[in-house]
């Protein structure tokens, strides 16, 4: 399939609610592909490529009409501490090729998307590099992501205002569209300590297209839904089931079973998001019971 840029962003102004995919870096581990920190999910676009692109596969036939590239590792910042830097702009290409092979399973209304994390840990604000160096280098995550072909870019993860507003106008600088997505674990909180709320409206002053909270526990996705909602652009949620882990990244937990799950989607929906999927510890299987439990009567979502 051919990029679509200004694709996405038009689906989402039809109003109807857009499947994501799950999670990638637990689905590798759950299929026996090693994950070990610093390179996590990237270490498969060294030597399981196959397996990445039937992940993406697997993910398009359950459903979802956007596939996430394997770039939430492949920033310059990152590969170097694996002795990989100078190969950013390759393995990014290899992660969007293999998504899009794997997108195409589901048809050509599928979108392919390029995650843009934190340059740091995800969980750690304190770590947040200073102004130039969010500019620099996520100018350069997105010019790789660009280049690679990518239909928007899923500015996600994000544990702190200002490094997603930089995020975000790198993907816009670069034409693409930007949804900008936020951890938070206590209530409509970043990890931060900052409203979500204000964060929310930063990033669309900032010209994201779609405001979001992922890598949050279920439970906790309905106290952010109306955070997200007076930011005045689509919202949504893509929750994990699980905990992050020193060694390996994240560690999966079986607390949630896929019907289970997509009665919290459902109940996301009726609540006024419009953007639902799954993060760390979700599967493929949890993505369809989303895409079936959406095909039924709103009501049965309460």
């Amino acid at each position: 399939m051919e990029p679509q840029r200004g694709g996405l962003e038009a689906r989402l102004r039809e109003g109807t609610v857009v499947l994501l995919d799950g999670a990638t870096g637990t689905e590798l581990e759950r299929r026996g592909i090693p994950t070990a920190l610093p390179l996590w999910s990237a270490s498969a676009l060294l030597g399981h490529t196959d397996v990445l692109e039937r992940i993406h596969a697997d993910y398009a036939a359950a459903g979802a009409e956007v596939i996430t590239a394997n770039t939430f590792r492949t920033q310059r910042r990152t590969l170097a501490r694996g002795g990989l830097a100078e190969r950013a702009a390759e393995l990014t290409r290899t992660a969007v090729r293999l998504a899009r092979a794997g997108a195409h399973a589901g048809g050509s209304r599928v979108f392919v998307v390029g995650s843009a994390p934190p340059l740091e840990d995800c969980y750690r604000p304190d770590l947040v590099p200073g102004a130039g160096d969010l500019a620099r280098e996520h100018a350069l995550h997105a010019r790789n992501l660009a280049d690679a072909g990518v239909d928007a870019i899923l500015v996600e993860a994000m544990n702190s205002e200002r490094e997603a507003v930089a995020a975000t106008r790198a993907a816009r600088a670069e034409g693409l569209a930007a949804l900008a997505s936020f951890i938070c674990w206590n209530g409509a909180t970043l990890l931060s300590g900052e409203p979500l709320e204000s964060a929310a409206r930063a990033v669309r002053d900032a010209g994201a297209c779609a405001v979001l909270v992922n890598c949050l526990p279920p439970s906790n996705v309905p106290a952010c839904l109306p955070a997200l909602s007076r930011a005045g652009l689509p919202f949504g949620a893509y929750a994990n089931l699980g905990k992050p882990d020193d060694a390996s990244g994240f560690e999966r937990s079986e607390d949630c079973p896929p019907e289970e799950f997509a009665g919290h989607a459902a109940r996301w929906v009726a609540a006024g998001a419009r953007i639902v999927g799954g993060c760390c510890g979700t599967t493929p299987a949890h993505i369809r019971a989303i895409a079936e439990r959406l095909q039924r009567p709103l009501a049965s979502a309460r």
